[in-house]
């Protein structure tokens, strides 16, 4: 299948098809005659598992580790529950962090009255500290 049919079949925009095949996610496919890309069902099912890590929000090294335990199995699933064990202490501690954000834009709304000739909430957005925790706890970065 072409790249537009995996694209539709998996739900993947190719553009993250290909940035999968060059992170090495995914294996470069053959090319036709026409030089298109080949895809089989082995890509299709490739890319649904990663697609399925990253709705879980794992990071594109925790997926490469995903990958090789799959295609390298030991028989032995300790380092996978060791790699799920860690990306849920992530989770957790992305949790907190959230949690803090929340309750920081929650006492900036409450600051506004609503009838103010001049907005609180842009006064203290302008004079304030910084609400946003400048700590890097989450491992795949942050979303803005």
């Amino acid at each position: 299948m072409k790249i537009g049919e995996l694209a539709a079949r998996t739900g993947c925009q190719p553009v993250t098809i290909r940035y999968y095949e060059q992170a090495g996610l995914l294996p470069v496919p053959p090319r036709s005659e026409g030089n298109y890309r080949v895809y089989t069902r082995a890509h299709e099912e490739r890319l649904l598992f990663i697609r399925n890590c990253r709705a879980l929000d794992m990071s594109l090294d925790e997926i490469r580790q995903l990958l090789d335990y799959q295609d390298n199995p030991s028989g032995d699933c300790s380092e996978i529950n060791a790699l799920v064990e860690a990306h849920i202490e992530h989770v957790s501690s992305r949790i907190k962090v959230l949690q803090q954000l929340q309750d920081k834009l929650v006492a900036l709304r409450q600051r506004c009255a609503g009838a103010e000739p001049s907005c609180s909430i842009l006064q203290e957005l302008t004079a304030g500290e910084p609400h946003v925790s400048q700590d890097s706890d989450s491992h795949v970065g942050h979303s803005h």
